[in-house]
Parts: C-alpha cells; sequence; structure tokens
C-alpha cells in the first residue's frame, strides 16, 4: 500500500475556503440572474446548411392503401421466416445436446475411464494466447495527484 503523502494544514483549510467561496458565488449568481440556459452549439447549425434548408427538403407523398398493406404482409412475413428461423437452430441445439448427454451416458455405462477422457476440456481444440504482465509495476518517484483538476467547461455568460 502507497504510504500517503502528508500535507499542511493551513493548505488543506486553504482548498476548503475556496471551494465554499467558490459555491458561495455561485449560489449569488444563480439568486441575482436566476436559472439561465446555456446555449448547445449542436442546435445552432451550420450557416450554410441553414441557408439551404428549403431546398433540401423532401415532399412527403402519401403511401396508398395498397403500398401500405404489402409493406405490412412483408413485415409480418418476415417475423414469421425469423421466428421459424430461430426455433429450428433452438431445435438443432437441443437435439445435438441430448444426443451428445445420451452418447456420454452410454459411454459412462461401458467404461469410466473412457468418461472421463471424453469429459476433459482440450485445451488444442481453440488456440488461446495471452501475453504481458497481469499487473502493472509502480512508477518509482510518481506522485499522485490530489484530486485537483482544470475545469475545461465552456462559460456562457455575457
Amino acid at each position: 500500500m502507497k504510504k500517503k503523502k502528508k500535507m499542511d494544514i493551513n493548505i488543506i483549510v486553504q482548498r476548503e475556503m475556496k471551494k465554499r467561496k467558490k459555491i458561495e458565488k455561485q449560489i449569488k449568481k444563480l439568486e441575482a440572474k436566476g436559472l439561465q440556459l446555456k446555449p448547445i452549439d449542436e442546435i445552432e447549425g451550420e450557416r450554410s446548411f441553414m441557408k439551404t434548408l428549403d431546398k433540401r427538403k423532401r415532399q412527403t407523398v402519401p403511401m396508398s392503401f395498397e403500398e401500405g398493406e404489402e409493406r405490412a404482409c412483408l413485415l409480418k412475413e418476415w417475423a414469421r421466416y425469423k421466428r421459424d428461423q430461430y426455433v429450428a437452430e433452438t431445435q438443432a441445439i437441443l437435439r445435438v445436446q441430448n444426443a451428445q448427454r445420451k452418447a456420454l451416458e452410454e459411454l459412462r455405462k461401458e467404461s469410466m475411464e473412457l468418461y472421463e477422457l471424453a469429459i476433459q476440456i482440450d485445451e488444442k481444440l481453440i488456440p488461446f494466447n495471452r501475453k504481458g504482465p497481469v499487473e502493472t509495476p509502480p512508477i518509482k518517484g510518481y506522485v499522485a495527484a490530489d484530486g485537483e483538476h482544470l475545469d475545461t467547461t465552456k462559460k456562457f455568460d455575457k
């Protein structure tokens, strides 16, 4: 465990006072001006795009009743197809698992040795290589930050 760095009590008190003053200042600002909404850059959009917006807009063509019915039927047919595909895959997996279980039971009845060999995991079946350290070694002489950071928040006050 890393030994904590002893800090001067005056520095800690000054930091707390600085934080307290900052919060009090924010409270005073809110009381004076009220809650102000900040503009979002993404909402404004590009000026060149905004100028050509009327040219870019597509006209919506109303869909005929037959077209709507055809699309609904296609959607239902696709849903049935995907459901049937899922059921078929699930049943195939269950058949294979049942066959494997029955084969292992029969093998157990025949020979316990062969059964034990059959249930062992084959490490060569799927190759898996792992490289690198398990834990990162500590950096000598590194002093960890005490939690302060540089605030990069955009200010939109006038």
